[in-house]
């Protein structure tokens, strides 16, 4: 593939830096720090070696799935399955669209699926807030990841939105290569997972023909994450109070740093990926005639209910679900022993909130949708399918 200066500043590596980039990680002690609290210094001294060999990105994204993230599972989860990647060939392109639960793992889980069944990874759009450092930029870079410019005047972010936008035309149309990006800015912290329509106007701004052509030129396939326990589920309950109590309070890079630790590291208990139908059908019945603000909301909401059927629940959804809502709707889908797990793992979470003036009800309540929203918009979006 011929280089293209246009997008220096914001694509990935390509292969011929690889080596280079390598050689200054390793030269990094942040790096190297890193990589000896994951490994054993033995396994490290090894590990190191590996790199070094590396000449291509395929390389270091075929090392991230095995070494990194299929081993961070082996310790932080019981289960992965996936449903919905044998639709996907050598040949396919899209651009999986996905909810956003966890910082890291949303896009790397996807990636090492692919590279286990041989196929092409995906370049993964990452937010430049994430990017706290040199060698963290290297790093994302070498794993295909692109980057999302943020925090701009106003000007600047239209330009950048454009950019950005033609580099996944790009990388979609040229390039032949497909990309992941979650369907909003951030995580949705209460998991009433939304498609922003912001997101859809950047993807189509920068195809160069309609709304609805330009994004059926990106094969817009939605997916769908289930974790079963949210690591961060307590840091997002009390960021919740935290804002609510302070109409001011932004994160700091600390609190960055310790959803991504806590997300990465902490137990997830079972975790599902599905793979939904490509939209573009959906897309070609749309009337074009309408205005564009109204075509925005169609595919927004064609998007949310791919992702909505394709949940995965488990005990802790319907419990949750029936606490607030339910009046025991799902009883059947759970007994005393997964209702007495629920109360001892919410309390677990609970008692790691450090605020000095903690509103346990409303602590609680923020949790429990976090666990009842999927089930309530898959119930809202099926029942009269």
């Amino acid at each position: 593939m011929e280089k293209n200066p246009e997008f220096d500043d914001i694509r990935p590596f390509y292969d011929d830096e690889v080596s280079a980039t390598i050689a200054r990680l390793l030269d990094n002690p942040r790096f190297q720090f890193a990589g000896k609290i994951f490994f054993t210094d033995n396994r490290w001294k090894q590990e190191e070696q590996v790199l070094r060999s590396f000449t291509n990105l395929l390389d270091f994204q075929r090392w991230i799935a095995k070494s990194v993230v299929f081993e961070i599972l082996d310790r932080s989860a019981d289960e992965l399955t996936c449903s919905g990647m044998d639709r996907i060939t050598e040949t396919s392109v899209c651009t999986y669209i996905s909810n956003h639960r966890d910082i890291v793992l949303d896009a790397a889980i996807l990636g090492a699926l692919l590279v286990k069944k041989g196929l092409k990874s995906v370049e993964i759009a990452i937010g430049d807030n994430l990017l706290f450092s040199e060698w963290i930029r290297d790093t994302v870079r070498l794993n295909r990841s692109f980057i999302v410019k943020r925090d701009l005047p106003m000007r600047q972010m239209l330009e950048a939105a454009i950019h950005l936008s033609k580099y996944i035309s790009y990388t979609i149309q040229t390039k032949k290569h497909s990309i992941w990006i979650a369907q909003r800015e951030g995580r949705a912290k209460d998991s009433n997972d939304r498609t922003q329509e912001s997101v859809l106007k950047m993807m189509a701004i920068g195809g160069g023909k309609d709304f609805l052509r330009s994004l059926a030129d990106l094969n817009l396939t939605p997916t769908t994450y289930s974790y079963e326990f949210d690591p961060c589920d307590f840091l997002k309950a009390k960021e919740f109070q935290q804002r609510r109590d302070n109409p001011d309070f932004k994160k700091s890079m600390q609190d960055d740093l310790l959803n991504m630790k806590t997300g990465i590291f902490g137990y997830k208990g079972r975790i599902h990926v599905q793979v939904g139908q490509t939209i573009n059908n959906s897309l070609s019945a749309l009337d074009n005639s309408l205005g564009k603000n109204e075509l925005v909301k169609e595919v927004v909401s064609i998007i949310d209910k791919e992702i909505f059927r394709n949940y995965k629940f488990y005990p802790i959804n319907y419990i949750a679900y029936d606490r607030l809502w339910g009046n025991n709707l799902f009883s059947d889908k759970y007994s005393s022993d997964d209702v007495k797990k629920f109360e001892l793992y919410f309390q677990q979470q609970l008692d790691k909130i450090d605020l000095p003036e903690k509103d346990i009800p409303y602590l609680t309540e923020r949790m429990e949708e976090m666990y009842a929203n999927p089930v309530k918009n898959n119930y809202e979006t099926t029942l009269y399918e």
